[in-house]
């Protein structure tokens, strides 16, 4: 398996790489983001042979293609095993059915930070430190998050020696669990990062970092945001476990998911390329709803971000877009790169009708407000006693807009333990949520936090900083206040 980047030929014609390197880089040197030069195909019988595998050896038959000899495939079952260990089901990923409805619930948050972001970081952060562990090097880790990445990434990398983590959040755009499962982990190797701005100023301010290749160098930089093809590609594999469950191959399916940076409903495209029937996919967005207005008429116009009840959505640039992009300008990176600078510059990108035909026989798309939402989530408790958060309702409701066919299974995406929402879930269902039990003393831990103006020049310095201290090994056990 090599990998390319959306952008490739943009500056120069590098030859494609490795999993590993690209696991690495995170980002292509040149503003893209890597993808498979080809995807991998599983033919219907292939598809049929996999079912009633257990998630982590389904897990293990969908992601060996990507990773080619990266690791061994002893080392590989065993980091993926360790990776699920961790989850409070054996299933990983359980799916219930909504009544007689032909809707389904994939529930990805029984993790230990309880969203979907679990199901692909907490491999990828043993993925990492087992690939520097045995390059004898350091990494580190600048990620922007909209409030669930950040406690993923820094849940599955906490303490280890070969990785630093800063992960930039925007100041008062979280809900109060998520920003606490991230600055309550006081370990030495985790730099938490409040940024007076929102998700895309975070998103841009990373990016920066890694489009500076001398301080991306001087840093050896590396991405667990889904611009990093690692995590796209674990989130790969709930999509087969769903779809098997429900009749595949025999039988299509279909998949509501509320989006944001757009990289989970891409990991079902990347199904779907592989050879899994997928009939559609609703994309979910909330007031910010760049994308359902591109799916409407073909063009992505940037505006301001306005906070939700379902603030994980709260983003106008979803950076995973641009892999969609790349399969619509026939995967010409020159002429990509052209129109994301052109976006940058604008805030308005526009895709031909006759491509945006084909893209709409896959895709629909939709826009759910906070009024929307909260009656989502009463109607899912009152007509089958499940309880959901704002995200996940986003879904619920707008697959039952866009349905095409009753006879198509339909698979909501369950992006989150409501409990990380627990005043938008009581606003709407009377009843609020309580964490795990492992988690119940979430609210009176220590924090710990560094606030931050939208500044590169600042995050730069920051970072040099708090790397230059690690060098000495008494500055590691140093509490910041």
């Amino acid at each position: 398996m090599r990998y390319i980047s959306t952008r490739h030929g943009s500056q120069g014609n590098p030859a494609p790489l490795g999993f590993e390197d690209i696991m690495l880089a995170g980002l292509a040197r040149d503003g893209g983001l890597y993808l498979p030069a080809e995807w991998p195909q599983f033919s219907k019988a292939e598809i049929a042979a996999l079912k009633g595998l257990s998630y982590t050896e389904l897990a293990f038959r969908i992601m060996k293609p990507f990773v080619g000899d990266t690791f061994d495939d002893t080392t590989f079952r065993r980091l993926i095993g360790e990776a699920y260990a961790s989850f409070e089901t054996p299933e990983v990923a359980p799916l219930k059915p909504l009544g007689d409805s032909g809707l389904h619930l994939l529930e990805l948050f029984h993790g230990p930070t309880l969203a979907f972001k679990d199901v692909a970081l907490q491999l990828l952060g043993r993925m990492l430190d087992q690939t520097l562990t045995t390059r004898g090097q350091h990494a580190t880790i600048v990620g922007a998050t909209s409030g669930d990445t950040g406690s993923a990434a820094i849940e599955a990398v906490r303490d280890r020696k070969t990785i630093d983590i800063f992960m930039l959040f925007p100041h008062g755009r979280v809900s109060e669990v998520q920003r606490r499962q991230m600055t309550t982990v006081l370990a030495p190797n985790v730099h938490n990062i409040a940024v007076q701005g929102t998700f895309d100023d975070c998103q841009d301010l990373a990016k920066a970092c890694f489009n500076d290749l001398a301080f991306r160098d001087r840093h050896a930089l590396t991405a667990v945001n889904s611009i990093n093809f690692a995590r796209v590609m674990a989130q790969i594999v709930y999509y087969f476990w769903a779809a098997l469950k429900l009749g595949a191959p025999e039988r299509p399916v279909a998949f509501s998911v509320p989006s944001g940076n757009f990289g989970n409903v891409y990991a079902g495209y990347a199904a779907k390329q592989m050879g899994l029937p997928i009939s559609h996919f609703v994309v979910g967005a909330n007031s910010n709803d760049i994308l359902a207005r591109f799916f409407e008429s073909g063009t992505m116009t940037t505006s301001g971000v306005v906070p939700t009840l379902s603030p994980s959505m709260d983003i106008q640039i979803s950076s995973n877009f641009e892999r969609l992009l790349f399969d619509l300008y026939e995967r010409d990176g020159v002429a990509l790169a052209d129109a994301m600078t052109a976006f940058r510059s604008t805030g308005t990108l526009k895709v031909g009708g006759s491509l945006l035909a084909g893209v709409r026989e896959l895709f629909d798309a939709g826009r759910l407000d906070d009024a929307g939402t909260l009656a989502a989530m009463k109607d899912c408790l009152a007509r089958f006693g499940e309880t959901i958060d704002p995200h996940t309702a986003v879904g619920y409701a707008l697959a039952q807009q866009h349905r095409r066919d009753p006879a198509i299974p339909m698979v909501v995406l369950a992006t989150a333990h409501p409990a990380k929402f627990p005043d938008a879930v009581e606003k709407a269902t009377g009843r609020r949520p309580r964490l795990p039990e492992r988690l119940g003393d979430l609210l009176e831990r220590a924090e710990r936090a560094d606030g931050m103006p939208n500044d590169v020049a600042a995050l730069k310095s920051m970072i040099d900083e708090r790397r230059e201290m690690a060098a000495a090994p008494a500055a590691r056990n140093k509490v910041r206040t």
